[in-house]
Order: C-alpha cells, then structure tokens, then sequence
C-alpha cells in the first residue's frame, strides 16, 4: 500500500494522459522528474520533505508508469512541450525543476526554451552530456556491456519474485530498496495474458529515448537562473557481494569505475 502522502491524479496534455503526485505545501512549485524507466512515486520518500517550503508535485513523463505510452513523442521538443502544457493546465507560472538521470535534457531544454517560467534547477545526479565523446566511450568501453546477469531471462509469475531476481541480478539495489522503491517498481510492470510479469515499457520506446539521450547537446550557456548539481559515486561495488560475478569481472567494474 503506497502511504506516501501525496494526492495522484492525471492530466490530458499534448494528446495524452499524464498522471501527477502532488505532496501539497506553501511556497513556490518544486517539480520533481525522474529518470529513465522511473516514475513519479521514486520520490514517494524524498518529497514530503519539502513540503514546509514549497509546493512539491512530480511528474510522469509520457512512456513511464501510468502516464499514456504513445509509440511516439520521445524527442526533446515533445518531451518538454508535455512539461509546458502541464504547467498551464495547472496554472503554474513558474516552477523550481528538479529531475534525475535522464531529465537533464528536459530540465536543460526548458530552460532555454521558457527562461521567464523556470526559478531554479536541480541536477541529481544527471548534468552529463552524453553526446560528448567521452560519455560515449565511457559507456562503449563498459564491462557490463558483456556481462549478462543470472535471472534475467527467466519467467516470473509473481512480483516478489521478480524483483528478488532483480535484487541478486544488480545487488546496489539493496542499498535503496524501499518502499518509495516498491511503489515505484509497481507501476513500471504489467501481467500479461499468460500471467507473467512484464516491464511496461517496449524495446521501442526504450530505444527512441535512448537516441533522444545521446543525440542532444546540454544547452547550458542558456541557463540563466540559480542552479546545484549533485553527482553521486557509488560504493555499491566495495560493500555488496555479486554472489554470481567472477572476480575478474568486478575487477574489471572497479578498474572502470576508478578511471
């Protein structure tokens, strides 16, 4: 049962339906986007927080969750139109952005878009450039890409036993496995006609967002507000066992990490 004290509702923006969580609160409106294959309820912890300062809501983006998840729409201008359109249908004049991992270039796009509506912007953990050559090469060079965890493509009927396969698969996922990471996780799977449990999001869609990622370039010389950057390292690798990785395979993790 998701306890988070929030209010859920959806919008129709843009052709579409995308749902919200509003925390309430007095202040100026703190939009809360997460990342990739994520969902409003990521922040079902993180939000209520702030709600003595500001008006805190996060927002689904299309794709993701129980947003709609239209075959297309996944390019920068839609992406951050869907966002403008949620603001006015909401009344919302101006608003603090704070987005996760892949809603950099949505935050990074509005801004320089609607300069006059944003207040402030927070990056957790996600002002990257990925269409720099060095991103690239980071992620062309990763060892993960020929690592296959154990598990993954076996057929779960259960939602305790899929995500016990995804915490023994990516063990970190210990290290924030809570209930905001449950509800978060719930609305990112289906049960299919056979009765197996199946990740809402297609290869498609997953795909388009993937070039939308590493084709857009930060517009960053348009920001023009207050802006804070966070950047997490992750210690996962030295405190978690992978139970299933040889040791030659996290000595290759660590050395790429390290570099």
């Amino acid at each position: 049962m998701d306890k988070s004290p929030h209010k859920s509702d959806f919008v129709q923006v843009n052709g579409i339906q995308l749902q919200y969580l509003d925390w309430g609160g007095k202040g100026d409106v703190l939009l809360l986007l997460a990342g990739m294959g994520c969902n409003a309820h990521n922040f079902d912890d993180f939000a209520p927080r702030f709600s003595d300062k500001f008006h805190v809501m996060a927002l689904t983006r299309r794709g993701h969750g129980e947003s709609d998840h239209p075959e297309t729409g996944y390019d920068i201008d839609t992406l951050t139109e869907d966002i403008r359109q949620f603001l006015d249908a909401l009344e919302i004049e101006k608003v603090i952005l704070a987005g996760h991992s892949m809603a950099s270039v949505e935050l990074s796009h509005f801004s320089a878009l609607y300069p006059e509506r944003v207040l402030k912007l927070i990056f957790l953990d996600a002002a990257y450039d990925r269409n720099s050559p060095s991103y690239k090469n980071m992620v062309e060079n990763s060892p993960w890409r020929n690592i296959q965890p154990p598990g993954l493509d076996v057929d779960y009927y259960t939602e305790e036993e899929y995500f016990s396969a995804m915490k023994r698969a990516y063990p970190s996922f210990n290290l924030i496995w809570t209930e905001a990471m449950v509800q978060q996780s719930l609305h990112e799977i289906i049960r299919t006609s056979q009765g197996k449990i199946a990740d809402k999001m297609s290869d498609a869609i997953s795909k388009a967002i993937m070039d939308t990622l590493t084709s857009y370039v930060p517009e960053n010389s348009k920001i023009n507000v207050p802006t804070l950057s966070f950047f997490a390292m992750s210690k996962a690798l030295n405190t978690i066992s992978n139970d299933w990785m040889t040791e030659e395979q996290r000595t290759q993790i660590r050395d790429h990490v390290k570099t």
